[in-house]
């Protein structure tokens, strides 16, 4: 199964990627700020998204749609 970015980009383990509008993150007070970059995602097959590390985070879970390929 193929993921895409916002841009039609298939994204592949070991990307980096950039957020592409903020975002809430459950079980933080803050959040993701657009023009953040998520470092050496994995991609989850099961809820057809991505998970990466930004730093002082790690484990984050992204939908596709909301990221294109740095």
């Amino acid at each position: 199964m193929e993921i895409k970015d916002v841009n039609g980009n298939v994204l592949k383990n070991g990307d980096n990627v950039i957020v592409i509008k903020d975002l809430k993150v459950k079980g933080s007070s803050g959040g993701l700020k657009q023009g953040t970059k998520v470092k050496n995602i994995r991609l989850t097959d099961e809820l057809e998204g991505l998970t990466g590390k930004i730093d002082g985070m790690k484990g984050i879970y992204i939908k596709p749609e909301y990221v294109k390929k740095a």
